[in-house]
């Protein structure tokens, strides 16, 4: 039975994001990321079973996150100039968690992160930064390659990891901003959508009030 408005709407959502001295090393086979670094299944609040694991840590340098997803049937279908069509993981920071903000302020970021379609021959992993609708004021872009990202694609599933430098993360200061706003969306032409907290049909691209809370711990 589906509701209008769904349980994680209705909570101040908050997770520790787990610390590590070290980042992972990409190779797009995952084997350097821990059950630690597992984002919590928030999906069971509104009995949403999730499709994918998703995986994120942070230290000084930066954000990493990775995830993947198996029982694929179709081809992976991933555009860079249209990242929000077929599939793709969505990842959005606000680096001052400032929860009463209807729109979105020069610290909040949207990143995405693609398996394949890069490249000249558009079989590479991508990564980049994208606007959020109706901001205040846009975060700065980041340009190109300078999202570290690595992908592994089987004909049933794939991996996918990257890291976010922290100098491209506008006020990202965990000494003096351990609290920040955090918010996935993984997009899949087989699964559908699974997402931290809601889904379009709330505005998650326009309001970061509705995104979690991860606590830099």
């Amino acid at each position: 039975m589906s509701t209008l408005i769904p349980n994680r709407f209705l909570f101040s959502l908050e997770f520790p994001l787990h610390f590590r001295k070290n980042l992972p090393k990409l190779d797009g086979k995952l084997g350097n990321w821990t059950d630690a670094d597992l984002l919590p299944a928030l999906g069971e609040i509104d009995d949403a079973p999730e499709f994918a694991d998703v995986w994120s840590c942070w230290n000084e340098n930066g954000i990493a996150i990775a995830t993947r997803v198996k029982n694929k049937r179709r081809p992976l279908r991933c555009d860079p100039k249209q990242y929000w069509k077929g599939d793709n993981l969505r990842l959005c920071i606000d680096t001052r968690d400032a929860r009463k903000n209807k729109r979105a302020t020069r610290y909040c970021h949207q990143f995405f992160f693609l398996p394949t379609g890069g490249g000249t021959t558009k079989d590479k992993p991508f990564a980049g930064s994208g606007k959020l609708q109706r901001a205040k004021e846009d975060a700065p872009k980041v340009p190109a390659g300078k999202i570290q990202i690595a992908s592994h694609i089987t004909k049933s599933s794939y991996s996918l990891e990257a890291i976010i430098p922290a100098s491209y993360m506008n006020g990202f200061n965990p000494a003096d901003h351990s609290r920040i706003g955090f918010y996935y969306l993984l997009e899949d032409a087989d699964h559908g959508q699974q997402h931290l907290t809601i889904g379009d049909e709330l505005s998650w691209n326009v309001d970061p009030s509705t995104w979690a809370t991860a606590v830099l711990a």
